[in-house]
C-alpha cells in the first residue's frame, strides 16, 4: 500500500490538526514510519501522536526498516525492545510519538486484552479468521467518527462490510478495481457497547497534586510534567525518597514462573518500562547508581531450578532477558560459591532508588513544585477542586486531579474499604568488607546480597508484619545473615561484621498486588451495592479526579514507572500501556467489587 493509500481513507493530516492527541491502530505492522513522518512535517499536528501497532512475537526478530535506511527507522531500531510478548511502550520526540507494540501470536486475542479510545484503524483481515469477532473488538474501541481501512481479498471484502455495519460502522461503498481496501466509519445508529472507551479525565485540566515523593509519587509527577502538568508534589519529609524508597540500594529483575502468570506477566512489563525510563535518565547525564553486571537468582531447591530452566525453554525467553544457570555456572558468573543453582538475569541489577526519585523531580523541574516539610491529614473534594490540608486545617494545596502515593497513609485518606494494606517492617543490614569481596552482582533467593565495593555488602530483609518498631535489632541482622548464608556458603564459613542497620516500612495488600489506579467512589457503590452484585471494573462508580499509587512492597523498583504511565494514560483518556487483565488485578478498587460480589457489603448494611 502506498503512502497515499494509507493517508487518504483516514482523512489525515487533516482529522489529527489541533487535537490533544490522535490514535492509530494497525494490525498490518507498516504504518508507524510513514504516520511519524507524516506527523513531524505537519505543523497543524496533534500534541500525541498514539500508534498501536499489533503482531506476532516473530516481528521482534528485526526492526522493519525501509530500503533508505531513513533515520527515523534508525531510531526506532536503537529503542527496539527485548523479543518477549506483552505491550511495549516506545516513546519519540519527547514522548510527544508514543509507538505501544502489542505482541502476540493472535491479532483477535489481542485486540480483546486491550483498553484504548481509537480514531483510525488500518487492518490485515488475512490475521484473522472471524470477521465479526474482529469488528465487534473494534466497536469496543472506536472514537466518534473513527475511521477504517481494511486490507481483504476481494471474496472477504462482502463478509467484512456485513461485520462492520453489524458492529455500528457506515461502510463506504467498495471500489471495483482488485485489491480494493474496505473502508468505513464509526457511526452507530444504536448503542452496541455497554462501556464507553476512555476518555480525558478533563480535557482542560493540566494542574495536579501528587502526596508522596518516593519511587511511585516522584514517577507519576515525572510522567504528568512529561504531558504539560504542573504538579505540586507533597511530603512529610525534608527530602525526596526518605522512607523506604530511601534505602541505599535496591535490586531490581522480573519473574519467571512455571506459567506465565498475572503477577509473572505485570512484573516483566515493569521492569521493561523501568529499564527505558532509566535509560533515558542516564542518556540526560543523571547517575542513578545503577550496576551493570546482571542479577542472579538462586532457586530455593534443586527441583526449582530444574522447573524453571525447563519454563524458559518452553517460553522461549531470550538470553538477554534470563538464562538458566547450573550451580557450577551461578558461582562461575557470581564470583563466589553458591548453595544451588537459579537463573540470571543479565539486565537485572541494583540501583539508588533515591538517586531514581532525585532525577525524575530535575527532569521536570520546570513543572513540579516540591512541598517537603508538609504533611497532609486530611484531603476533600469540592465539587471541582481536590484540596489537601494540614493538622490544623489549614489548606496546603488544590488542583482537580489528586494521586495518593504516600504507601500506608493512602488508604486512611482514601477511607478505603476493608483495610486492604498491611505494614510490613524490613530491616537492612550493612556487612564489613570481607566474606562477600568476591561478589561481582546482586544475588537474590531466600534473601538478597548487594556488592558494595569497599563499602561492604548490603543484605536483606526481615519481613516483618505488623511491627512498628522502628529499632535496630541483633535479632534482625542475624536473621539476614543465616538468610543469606543459605544461598552463599561463604557467609556461614567466614562471619561478617555488621557495619549499620537500616529500618524501613513496605506496604502490600492481603494479594501481593499493588494498587494502581483510579478509586472507586465506595459511598455511591454502597448506595448501590444491590445493583453491583455482578459488576465489572468497568461497572463501578469512580471519584472524579482521585487516583492511587501504593502498596508497592519490595517491588517499587520495577512498578513505579509503569504505574506512573498507566495512571497518566487514565487521567489522558490514552491507550493503557498494559493488558486490562493486568490493569484490573493492580485496581484499588478490586477488594470492594470483590465484597460486592460476595454481598458483604449488602450484608453489612442490612444488619441491626
Amino acid at each position: 500500500m502506498t503512502e497515499s493509500q494509507l493517508f487518504a481513507p483516514h482523512d489525515l493530516p487533516a482529522r489529527w490538526q489541533r487535537r490533544r492527541a490522535f490514535t492509530f491502530v494497525d494490525t498490518t505492522f507498516s504504518a508507524f514510519l510513514a504516520l511519524w513522518q507524516r506527523w513531524r512535517d505537519d505543523e497543524e499536528r496533534c500534541d500525541r501522536l498514539h500508534v498501536l501497532a499489533l503482531a506476532p512475537l516473530s516481528a521482534l526478530d528485526a526492526p522493519p526498516s525501509p530500503d533508505d535506511a531513513s533515520p527515523l527507522a534508525a531510531e526506532l531500531a536503537r529503542a527496539w525492545p527485548m523479543r518477549v510478548a506483552g505491550l511495549h511502550r516506545l516513546e519519540f520526540d519527547a514522548g510527544r510519538v508514543v509507538l505501544t507494540l502489542a505482541i502476540g501470536d493472535d491479532i483477535e486475542t489481542l485486540l480483546s486484552k486491550l483498553w484504548l479510545r481509537a480514531d483510525a484503524f488500518h487492518l490485515d483481515l488475512t490475521a484473522t479468521s472471524d470477521p465479526r469477532k474482529l469488528c465487534k473488538s473494534l466497536a469496543r474501541f472506536a472514537g466518534a467518527d473513527a475511521t477504517v481501512c481494511a486490507i481483504a481479498a476481494d471474496h472477504e471484502a462482502p463478509q467484512l462490510e456485513r461485520a462492520l455495519q453489524a458492529s455500528g460502522f457506515e461502510c463506504a461503498p467498495h471500489a471495483t478495481h482488485a485489491h480494493a481496501p474496505v473502508t468505513a466509519r464509526f457511526a452507530p445508529r444504536w448503542r452496541v457497547r455497554r462501556h464507553e472507551p476512555p476518555l480525558p479525565f478533563d480535557a482542560n485540566a493540566r494542574e495536579a497534586i501528587v502526596i508522596g515523593a518516593g519511587l511511585a509519587g516522584c514517577a507519576v509527577s515525572s510522567r504528568l510534567a512529561g504531558r504539560g502538568w504542573r504538579v505540586t508534589l507533597i511530603d512529610r519529609h525534608a527530602l525526596p525518597a526518605r522512607d523506604a524508597s530511601g534505602n541505599p540500594a535496591g535490586v531490581f529483575h522480573p519473574i519467571v514462573w512455571r506459567d506465565d502468570s498475572v503477577a509473572a506477566r505485570l512484573t516483566r512489563a515493569g521492569f521493561l518500562d523501568a529499564l527505558r525510563r532509566w535509560q533515558a535518565l542516564e542518556s540526560a547525564h543523571r547517575d542513578l547508581r545503577r550496576s551493570d553486571a546482571g542479577l542472579l537468582q538462586i532457586a530455593d531447591t534443586a527441583a526449582d531450578a530444574d522447573a524453571l530452566a525447563d519454563a524458559i525453554a518452553r517460553f522461549a525467553y531470550p538470553s538477554d532477558y534470563v538464562q538458566p544457570m547450573t550451580r557450577d555456572q551461578a558461582s562461575r558468573i557470581a564470583g563466589v560459591d553458591v548453595a544451588r543453582g537459579g537463573w540470571f538475569f543479565p539486565r537485572g541489577g541494583a540501583i539508588s532508588p533515591a538517586a531514581v526519585c532525585v532525577a525524575q523531580i530535575a527532569e521536570a523541574s520546570a513543572k513540579i513544585t516540591p512541598r517537603m516539610n508538609t504533611e497532609v491529614t486530611r484531603v476533600a473534594h469540592d465539587g471541582r477542586h481536590w484540596r489537601a490540608f494540614d493538622a490544623n486545617g489549614a489548606e496546603i494545596a488544590q488542583a482537580p486531579v489528586m494521586v495518593l502515593a504516600n504507601a500506608h497513609d493512602a488508604e486512611r485518606l482514601a477511607g478505603l474499604y476493608g483495610e486492604p494494606t498491611r505494614s510490613v517492617r524490613g530491616q537492612l543490614t550493612v556487612l564489613e568488607p570481607g566474606a562477600l569481596d568476591a561478589l561481582r552482582m546482586p544475588v537474590i533467593g531466600e534473601g538478597y546480597a548487594v556488592p558494595l565495593g569497599t563499602d561492604g555488602a548490603l543484605i536483606g530483609a526481615t519481613y516483618d508484619i505488623d511491627d512498628p518498631d522502628r529499632a535496630i535489632r541483633e535479632a534482625g541482622h542475624r536473621e539476614n545473615i543465616e538468610r543469606v548464608a543459605g544461598m552463599l556458603p561463604a557467609l556461614a564459613k567466614t562471619p561478617a561484621g555488621v557495619r549499620a542497620g537500616r529500618v524501613a516500612f513496605r506496604c502490600v495488600t492481603s494479594d501481593r498486588m499493588p494498587m494502581i489506579g483510579q478509586l472507586a467512589d465506595e459511598s455511591a457503590a454502597r448506595r448501590d451495592a444491590r445493583a453491583l452484585s455482578g459488576a465489572w471494573p468497568l461497572d463501578l462508580p469512580r471519584m472524579p479526579g482521585l487516583y492511587g499509587a501504593f502498596a508497592f512492597g519490595s517491588r517499587g523498583l520495577v512498578w513505579a514507572t509503569l504505574a506512573a504511565e498507566l495512571i497518566a494514560s487514565q487521567i489522558e483518556g490514552e491507550p493503557w500501556p498494559i493488558e486490562r487483565e493486568l490493569a484490573e488485578a493492580v485496581d484499588p478498587a478490586r477488594f470492594l467489587l470483590r465484597a460486592l460480589r460476595h454481598g458483604e457489603i449488602g450484608a453489612v448494611q442490612l444488619s441491626p
